[in-house]
């Protein structure tokens, strides 16, 4: 039981990492980063944490055809929402 919650502490501190760094990306908005791509980061790291979420806390990382299904499909969505952002 103790590796099933160092993995998951494992997946939370790279939640916590990636929402810091988001957080970091839209106060630097007001700061002179470019809005479009702030936003564009912001949403590749969203895409990473549902990653981190898919595979640690789904248990996805032990299926992996599901895990890349997943992955694709977030990443498909991620690409539309972000082409739609950018018009």
């Amino acid at each position: 039981m103790p590796a099933l919650s160092n993995r998951l502490i494992a997946a939370w501190a790279w939640l916590a990492g990636l929402g810091g760094l988001a957080a970091l990306i839209a106060a630097g908005v007001g700061q002179g980063v470019p809005r479009r791509a702030a936003g564009a980061a912001i949403l590749v790291l969203a895409v990473l944490k549902a990653r981190v979420i898919l595979a640690r806390y789904l248990d996805l990382d032990r299926a992996r055809a599901w895990l890349s299904g997943f992955g694709w499909a977030v990443t498909l969505w991620a690409a539309l929402v972000l082409g739609l952002y950018l018009v």
